[in-house]
């Protein structure tokens, strides 16, 4: 994903270097429920494309014992992390600038507990969640965990919003698109990852739980 592409679908509330997504705060909270209990307790996360910041803040509310390290491509949103970051006391750290289009985004990077991305890889080449599981798969300890939250494909079980959302997406950016579920999971296995959780969530997205197997 290069600094240069779009990098939302939404019209987005600024005020100072804060940007507020309405997508993220529809989405924060049921996201927050699920994936909380895959971060071990006192547990560093690095989020992958922080967007406006607003999960990792929401995420230092819900809990206090964590770490979390945003990071982002774009300067706009880094700035906008970094001031989210101003209510975290903290725990919420200075964004870094990571593109996983970078084949060595990860190198040099102190392993985390936890990796986190949420609706990246549809709006991004398919290169970008190559990079994303690999460098992920250097980066993590065994037993680690990734977690990917978005749409996606299903085969027959494919949800007709998501493919009318995908349709759109190509319509914008050929190499955009709602990515087929077993496509994802075969370049985290590539990576040394398994699939070991598939949560429903609301408006037919998934958060998806990879565990480092080796």
């Amino acid at each position: 994903m290069s600094a240069k592409d779009p990098i939302h679908l939404e019209e987005r509330e600024q005020a100072g270097a804060r940007l507020f997504s309405p997508t993220a705060a529809r989405n924060k909270a049921p996201i927050g429920e699920a994936i909380s209990q895959y971060i071990p307790r006192n547990g560093k996360v690095l989020e992958i494309a922080s967007g406006t910041g607003e999960h990792g803040a929401y995420m230092c509310e819900l809990r206090p014992d964590i770490i979390w390290q945003t990071s982002d491509p774009n300067a706009e949103s880094r700035e906008s992390q970094n001031d989210w970051a101003l209510d975290c006391h903290g725990r919420m750290l200075r964004s870094l600038e990571i593109d996983t289009m970078h084949e060595e985004w990860s190198k040099g990077l102190a392993a985390p507990d936890v990796i986190y991305c949420a609706n990246m890889i549809h709006i991004a080449p398919w290169e970008a969640a190559l990079g994303l599981a690999s460098g992920a798969g250097k980066l993590l300890a065994k037993d680690g965990i990734f977690i990917l939250y978005g749409p996606f494909l299903e085969g027959a079980e494919t949800a007709a919003s998501n493919l009318q959302f995908d349709a759109n997406l190509k319509s914008r950016n050929p190499s955009w698109g709602v990515r087929n579920l077993e496509d994802v999971k075969h370049i985290f296995s590539e990576a040394g990852f398994t699939q070991t959780a598939r949560i429903v969530m609301p408006k037919e997205n998934r958060t998806l739980i990879f565990t480092k197997s080796r």
